[in-house]
């Protein structure tokens, strides 16, 4: 049987959900939340597809095959009942930098309809993330005033704080990074190249993501920076840079390897969690300022000399 949205891991997630569903007390928000690369808006999808009716075998309901009808529909994008919401695209052609607040509104209207085929009305939001306080402020008022059988999934991979009363409506679904074999299982489901395991560090998609030439470059290049700690000589400095700001994915790629750098020796040395939150942090400002990545290469560089200099 070909699963419609193929998910490993997250077990006790799946069923504190089902849990709910088949109570008579289903909350109307549930934020999913977690690190990115993990499986939460397949998550999303699987509930959102089950609360429209598609369904799995009896020891497992959620997954839905490929060729259940009500699946069929909404991986074609085209079931009446269900609105997913993401960043789309501006009229050059580019993606927008946040979703908009008219989108959000939309969403509200879709809400205020009744189903069209009696049942439920089920929405997505990927990701609150990408969520500016305009449209952050039109969800909380769907949140507050939610329509009778309608639910909202919000999919939050944690890089921007969201509004503590978006929180407080919403029932937590707290997913965690896999464990290599299910990190494998997803990749190979995926069909992925060796490089992606690699790059994954329990974050399939992420893997995924930053298995191109230029992250590999970058990935490698920042192994190489942190094995040279604390005297890199010039030329490997250069390498790093230029690896790391070829495109937005080397840029996350060589960011992702310098904190698991920092992860790893923090077991041991509290200084290193120091240097991780604030690289961390710094690496959120860059996103949030839209740097470009050589301003950010530069700046985690910085950064690491730093924490290296303290041990």
């Amino acid at each position: 049987m070909n699963i419609a949205w193929p998910l490993y891991g997250h077990e006790a997630a799946q069923a504190s959900f089902l849990a709910s569903a088949t109570s008579a007390k289903l909350h109307h928000g549930w934020l999913i939340e977690g690190p990115s690369g993990i499986g939460k808006a397949t998550l999303a999808n699987r509930l959102a597809a089950y609360m429209l009716g598609a369904r799995g075998p009896d020891n497992a309901p959620l997954h839905a095959a490929t060729t259940d009808p009500v699946a069929r529909i909404c991986l074609a994008g085209g079931h009446p009942d269900l609105r997913t919401v993401h960043r789309e695209l501006n009229d050059k052609g580019k993606l927008r930098q946040d979703i908009a607040v008219d989108q959000i509104r939309d969403l509200s209207q879709f809400f205020s309809l009744k189903p069209a085929q009696g049942g439920w009305r089920v929405g997505i939001i990927d990701s609150l993330d990408e969520l500016n306080r305009n449209g952050a402020n039109a969800l909380l008022k769907t949140l507050e005033e939610p329509p009778a059988n309608s639910i909202l999934f919000l999919v939050n991979h944690g890089t921007t704080p969201i509004l503590p009363t978006i929180r407080s409506r919403c029932r937590v679904l707290r997913l965690t990074t896999l464990s290599e074999d299910d990190t494998k299982r997803t990749l190979d489901s995926a069909g992925a190249s060796a490089d992606a395991l690699a790059l994954s560090k329990g974050r399939p998609g992420l893997g995924l993501r930053l298995s191109t030439p230029s992250g590999l470059a970058a990935a490698h290049a920042a192994k190489v920076l942190v094995r040279s700690l604390p005297r890199p000589n010039d030329g490997l400095v250069t390498d790093a840079l230029q690896s790391a700001s070829a495109d937005e994915t080397a840029m996350e790629a060589f960011q992702e390897e310098i904190l698991a750098w920092l992860a790893s020796k923090a077991e041991q040395e509290p200084a290193a969690a120091t240097a991780w939150l604030n690289i961390s942090r710094l690496a959120g400002e860059a996103r949030a300022l839209k740097m470009d990545p050589a301003q950010t290469a530069s700046k985690l560089i910085a950064g690491l000399y730093s924490a290296a200099r303290s041990h």
